[in-house]
């Protein structure tokens, strides 16, 4: 049985990976979507979906199960986004998530979904771990060891500091090419 798991992985964190754990004791291989593939250097999403790739693979390598890691674009239809899913995907047979939105699309699409039990929510999220970089405070201990390697290996925290500093008017500001 292959399962689907989407998350945008900004960074891939030790929440996700839990998950991810959890989903490969149910299935023989697992489809890891990478959510908003077309969104990166900002401060919600600093990582391209390249990274977010490699960030992924190289932390379920050791895992017992056939990974498969594929960039999914957002889609600003909710009606088509199941088969827009399905279209950029291996072929699944259950999908995994505790977004309710996600469970009511795919739901509706006739997908089996499954909810997994989240781990220690309160601080395995991406905005912590985001929050940390830009802080310089501990960050690697909220995500698997290759996951920080490749934020080091792309010069990572360097980008997230630069796309979240304030632009001297004392806010803080999505930076963007065309307004530099």
């Amino acid at each position: 049985m292959r399962g689907f798991y989407i998350g945008r992985f900004q960074p891939y964190h030790n929440g996700h990976h839990r998950m991810v754990q959890e989903i490969a004791s149910e299935v023989d291989e697992l489809v890891l979507g990478i959510g908003s593939a077309g969104d990166s250097h900002t401060p919600r999403n600093p990582f391209t979906a390249g990274e977010r790739i490699m960030m992924v693979t190289k932390a379920v390598s050791d895992l017992d199960v056939t990974t498969y890691a594929v960039p999914i674009e957002d889609l600003d239809r909710n009606s088509v986004w199941v088969s827009h899913v399905q279209s950029m995907s291996p072929a699944f047979d259950v999908a995994y998530s505790n977004n309710p939105l996600v469970i009511q699309l795919f739901t509706e699409a006739g997908v089996e979904v499954r909810q997994s039990p989240m781990f220690n929510r309160e601080v395995l999220e991406g905005t912590e771990v985001r929050a940390r970089m830009v802080e310089d405070r501990d960050w690697e201990s909220l995500v698997p060891d290759e996951v920080a390697e490749v934020v080091y290996e792309i010069g990572g925290i360097e980008r997230i500091q630069n796309i979240t500093a304030s632009d001297g008017s004392g806010d803080v500001a999505e930076n963007h090419p065309d307004t530099a």
